[in-house]
């Protein structure tokens, strides 16, 4: 294998897709592969003006999932909590009450840790599902777009104007609210701001210096350039408060190198045991289904084959954000593929362009 003409095939892909699409201002993609002897970290675009470099932060949304339910994980370790636990063990009264009412019945009490984990709580998303009266969260940041939202305000505003969808554990709904929930109830159980206990227990541990939850603290090491652009139906989305104060949803900014640090810690189980990972991916079961060929367990995508839909080729496990962020571990090539579009509703071309770059190296034999 030639390494110098992959690395030159990768990044001509990189960035004659970034380029075809008017719409995508700036762009990053990181690919690192032990197996292949590559690391590869790329940028596209500008931010403010100003060339966007590869190890710029950017936001990276509802990756942001997977290092909460990590965190929740670790907790677990330390016997501080369980998957299996009741959410009303540990949330206020304001929060439980009238919580999860579905067809009549009270079902908050059966809402348990994993539920919220995984999306089978039946809870709403205050993200994207749209009241039967009133505007949704999402006309009201149009309208006020640099209102800021605590999770609190966020919670008792869902739970006010969004409907149920089913029984705790009896389908899948994506929910924004329930990992709102979840981090409020990290800060229960760790006595600590979330941000403060995702430094202490993950970003400090792996060195992640310039990773940090936006709108709750700042990095260690402030990055020489700015953070990357967001679009929104053309508009520049950056300072909105529906990425800053996306929470434990997905709140936290860094750059490529620091996630990969994530990633690679835990694929190697530097983080947590190898039978924890596992009770985190939790594939199995029916209510786990996120699309046709992807499966969602706690906090965790994962592409699995089906004939004819998804070839045995993409099956990669990790998390992907609306904004078409993705982070990604590929098994079969021992591959890393991490970046984003930065542009709302460009989540299914995250995807497509991290698979476009798995044909590329699967075509190359490693020496």
């Amino acid at each position: 294998m030639d390494k110098t003409h992959l690395e030159n095939q990768l990044k001509d892909f990189f960035k004659k897709a970034i380029q075809k699409d008017k719409n995508i201002k700036n762009a990053f993609m990181l690919i690192h592969s032990d197996k292949y002897n590559l690391h590869l970290n790329m940028a596209e675009g500008t931010t403010e003006g100003v060339a966007s470099v590869p190890n710029q932060p950017f936001h990276i949304a509802s990756i942001g999932k997977l290092f909460t339910s990590v965190l929740t994980s670790i907790l677990v370790e330390k016997n501080e909590i369980f998957f299996d636990d009741s959410i009303s063990l540990y949330l206020d009264e304001e929060l439980l009450k009238g919580l999860h009412i579905y067809k009549g019945i009270d079902y908050t009490d059966q809402i348990k840790i994993k539920h919220l984990m995984n999306h089978t709580s039946g809870l709403n998303d205050y993200f994207e599902d749209t009241p039967k009266n009133g505007k949704s969260m999402l006309q009201m940041i149009e309208d006020d777009p640099y209102r800021s939202w605590k999770p609190r305000e966020i919670i008792l505003w869902s739970k006010s104007n969004l409907k149920t969808h089913f029984p705790p554990g009896r389908g899948f709904h994506y929910s924004d609210t329930g990992y709102h929930l979840l981090g409020l109830i990290l800060e229960k159980i760790t006595k600590m701001p979330l941000a403060e206990a995702m430094d202490y227990y993950i970003f400090s541990p792996l060195e992640m210096h310039h990773s940090y939850l936006a709108s709750h603290s700042e990095p260690k090491k402030k990055s020489a350039i700015s953070v990357a652009d967001v679009y929104m139906k053309g508009v520049n989305a950056k300072d909105f408060s529906i990425l800053k104060d996306d929470y434990a949803g997905g709140g936290i900014v860094a750059p490529a190198e620091d996630l990969l640090k994530f990633m690679k810690a835990l694929v190697h189980h530097k983080l947590i045991k190898e039978e924890t990972f596992e009770k985190m991916k939790d594939w199995a079961g029916f209510f786990n289904l996120f699309f046709i060929g992807i499966d969602y367990g706690y906090g965790l995508m994962n592409f699995k084959t089906i004939p004819l839909v998804m070839p045995s080729k993409y099956n990669v496990w990790g998390n992907a954000g609306s904004i078409g962020s993705f982070m990604f571990y590929h098994p079969l090539t021992d591959s890393y593929f991490i970046g984003s579009l930065n542009n709302f509703r460009y989540h299914r071309k995250g995807i497509r362009l991290m698979f476009k770059a798995i044909d590329i190296l699967l075509k190359k034999a490693p020496s």
